[in-house]
């Protein structure tokens, strides 16, 4: 029973990360997202899993952990994945931008 239960938990967190994933970068053809804005919401993305990864690494369960709680620390953890995203720089876009920039017509914003 218990098994079923974390599966459950998983399955459910699962659909949650890649909701909010969703939320986090949109391109579905849309004319105005440019390679760099794209790449820079990846890299928020990848901060968030790194994140989402260490919080999950505690060695014992705390005395007022809850499901709110656990929904609160996700959030957090995206909102600290976009501040840290863009006050540091992690490489991540700047690599996907070499590597993709043959591929896409970037054109010079005045």
């Amino acid at each position: 029973m218990a098994d079923t239960i974390l599966k459950n938990n998983y399955i459910k967190t699962t659909t949650n990360d890649a909701a909010q994933a969703k939320n986090l970068i949109d391109i579905r053809g849309n004319e105005k997202t440019d390679l760099k804005d794209v790449a820079e919401k990846f890299e928020a993305i990848f901060v968030y899993q790194m994140l989402k990864q260490a919080r999950q690494s505690k060695l014992a369960e705390g005395m007022f952990n809850s499901e709110a709680q656990d929904t609160f620390n996700n959030m957090l953890d995206q909102e600290y994945s976009q501040i840290l995203s863009k006050k540091n720089n992690f490489g991540i876009a700047e690599g996907l931008i070499k590597q993709f920039s043959s591929h896409v017509k970037i054109e010079e914003k005045n």
